[in-house]
């Protein structure tokens, strides 16, 4: 497999890499059904981390490029539209293809169909209720999708009111606002839910777009004060990762450990938690963006495992766990069966996920560099 390393950066290769693992890993709790211990209660919520160093991750990379398009001084309808036809190149072939086999896939395995498979199509499965079964990992894509929507589209909508405001002071505003206004819809939910339970929260809150948009605008304020503040970003970013680490271990390890559970703090899960899980996982960003390189050894794997983590997501659990557990159950197999049966699950997500990047992913995205498409939008 030849990997090509150039111009990237590595910290942020090591924070999709890590994050695509946790997910991965979540879900291979499911090859040890009956397994309880600290190990199987870590990577069950492996996966929620994971999903959320994706949303900042996300944020950071999108917010720069948005940046930089609003503050040119010829931003238009066209260079908005250009910003989502780029982000649709990379994100909705790979989406609507994988959604397909898994409509055939649950034809052929006689598993029911949900009545709202129709909302996967326009990425509203899980807009402001609690989204079906059926291709779960999906519930991560629309808020993504509809992140990329708000903010540019404010941002454009602000250029209308003829501000006498600079344009980086716009986005800035525009960034704290969507952060607060999605705050306050979880403050809301809290209101009309001050009783809940853990795994009702996990789909009414955790997996609901309304809900979790600001996830993203946390990375995309790193991105404008990375830009605009780059001595502050620079000196501090060892000051800002042992936060970030601190405050990410007191909440997804300590907060456990003390039995702090949400049927007695309802208010810290449903409003706080979220939102300070997003900062913590931002401080991190000063130092690992600044990590341009490191040995060979290291960098093919973990930027081969970037690489790939979209179709990895895509296709881990829905496609590879459900095809494995269907034509091989692990009812009844031994433990070192089952070490085995992991091993098998992990190799074959990996290369099952390099060629679907390979053969379809990348040249889909590569569409958008396309002369055409470019010239269009010039």
């Amino acid at each position: 497999m030849k990997v090509n390393c150039k111009n990237r950066i590595f910290g942020l290769d090591i924070m999709r890499a890590i994050a695509i693992l946790l997910v991965v890993a979540s879900h291979s709790v499911w090859i040890f059904p009956h397994t309880k211990n600290i190990f199987t209660d870590l990577m069950s919520v492996a996966g929620l981390i994971g999903v959320e160093i994706f949303f900042v991750l996300s944020g950071f990379l999108i917010g720069r490029l948005i940046y930089k398009l609003f503050t040119a001084s010829n931003y238009s309808a066209k260079h908005m539209v250009y910003f989502w036809v780029r982000r649709w190149f990379r994100t909705l072939p790979n989406y609507y293809l994988i959604l397909v086999f898994n409509i055939f896939l649950a034809l052929y395995l006689g598993t029911k169909l949900p009545e709202s498979l129709w909302q996967y199509f326009f990425f509203i499965q899980n807009f402001s209720w609690e989204m079906p079964l059926f291709f779960g990992e999906s519930w991560s894509l629309p808020i993504e999708e509809f992140a990329y929507i708000i903010g540019p589209l404010l941002l454009y909508m602000t250029l209308f009111l003829k501000l006498r405001i600079s344009r980086p002071k716009l986005f800035l505003m525009i960034t704290v606002l969507i952060i607060f206004m999605f705050f306050l819809t979880k403050t809301y939910y809290y209101f009309n839910h001050p009783q809940t339970t853990m795994m009702f929260w996990n789909v009414n809150l955790k997996a609901v777009t309304i809900y979790r948009i600001d996830a993203i605008y946390y990375g995309v304020l790193a991105a404008y004060i990375a830009i605009n503040k780059t001595v502050f970003w620079t000196r501090y970013k060892y000051l800002f990762f042992s936060i970030g680490l601190l405050v990410f271990v007191a909440l997804n390890f300590v907060v456990p450990a003390k039995q702090i559970f949400i049927e007695a703090y309802p208010f810290f899960w449903n409003v706080l938690y979220l939102p300070i899980n997003s900062l913590a996982i931002t401080l991190t960003l000063p130092v690992l963006s600044q990590i341009k390189s490191a040995p060979k050894v290291l960098v093919v794997p973990v930027t081969l495992i970037s690489l790939i983590s979209y179709s990895m997501y895509l296709i881990h659990y829905a496609v590879v766990m459900q095809l494995m557990k269907h034509f091989f159950p692990t009812e009844g197999l031994s433990s070192l069966s089952l070490i085995i049966y992991l091993i098998s699950y992990v190799t074959i997500t990996i290369g099952a996920s390099y060629l679907l990047y390979r053969v379809f992913e990348r040249p889909m995205t590569n569409l958008r560099e396309h002369e055409k498409i470019k010239n269009h939008f010039k």
